[in-house]
């Protein structure tokens, strides 16, 4: 197994689960109803960016009148991939290394094709 930390959210995942386990949640953080939230949170980022022009994505984040409504839906995105992912037992850090590989070897240096993955 490959020992690289591109990825190290055990504290995270820690802080998650004791906010769960506060507040009574473990029994709505099924596999399906995280997923589902976490779709939920994306589209409300995707839902930030909805009218801009490509121009005006760019600078989305720095523009103070949506700066802090991109921070917290990048947030909210990340605590639920963070969460469905200890739900399952599937170790991020490890999951990031293969598909990167993975990634690699079907899109080579010199392709200059976007990825759709």
């Amino acid at each position: 197994m490959n020992t690289l930390a591109l990825v190290d959210v055990t504290v995270l995942e820690v802080e998650l689960q004791k906010f769960a386990d506060d507040r009574d949640w473990q029994k709505y953080h099924s596999p399906k109803n995280l997923a589902m939230a976490l779709t939920g949170e994306v589209g409300e980022l995707v839902e930030l960016f909805q009218w801009l022009t490509e121009t005006q994505s760019w600078s989305i984040a720095k523009d103070p009148t949506t700066a802090e409504a991109v921070r917290d839906e990048l947030a909210d995105v990340l605590l639920y991939l963070v969460r469905l992912s200890s739900v399952l037992g599937v170790d991020l850090n490890a999951a990031v290394i293969q598909k990167l590989a993975k990634n690699g070897k079907k899109y080579p240096k010199g392709d200059s094709t976007p990825s759709r993955d």
